[in-house]
């Protein structure tokens, strides 16, 4: 199924801007945990349908994370916006939400061990660990969470004898 046809059948909003070698998605999520899976699934399409040389897995994982943060930690029912940016050299992927306070610890580390025995407190880690950058900027209305993923190089197989 297409990015066009996922986004109809979840009734969710799109606007595409495809190019050769790269594409532009912003989605509008509904402000629950529902748009979790559906983030993980349209990041997973985008990336597949234009072959992208992103890793697909990271990159879903780390959206997971960005949008179950903006649903935990934002009150109200805004939605919640996803932005990818396919590009040659990797992938840019943000999401909006209404709370322009900035997301703890996404930058600088706190020094603090994550309790191994708590359900939370490793997400903004993983984006810190598996993004070659990440970031977080003011919008006009709240903020977007970003990370950058690099293009994996093609594996080289073995040579021909």
């Amino acid at each position: 199924m297409s990015i066009a046809g996922t986004c109809a059948m979840n009734g969710l909003s799109l606007h595409e801007r495809p190019s050769d070698a790269a594409g532009s998605w912003r989605i509008a999520l509904p402000h629950s945990a529902a748009a979790v899976p559906v983030a993980r699934a349209l990041v997973r399409t985008a990336l597949a349908e234009l072959k992208h040389v992103a890793d697909s897995d990271t990159a879903e994982l780390l959206t997971a994370e960005l949008v179950a943060n903006a649903v935990e930690h934002t009150s109200g029912d805004a939605p919640i916006e996803l932005v990818v940016e396919l590009r040659p050299t990797g992938c840019r992927i943000e999401v909006h939400d209404p709370d322009p306070t900035p997301p703890g610890d996404l930058t600088r580390p706190s020094g603090a061990e994550p309790d191994p025995w708590q359900e939370h407190g490793r997400g903004l880690l993983l984006v810190r660990a598996l993004s070659s950058s990440c970031g977080h900027r003011v919008t006009e209305q709240g903020k977007a969470v970003w990370f950058r993923l690099a293009a994996v190089p093609p594996q080289r197989g073995p040579r021909p004898t």
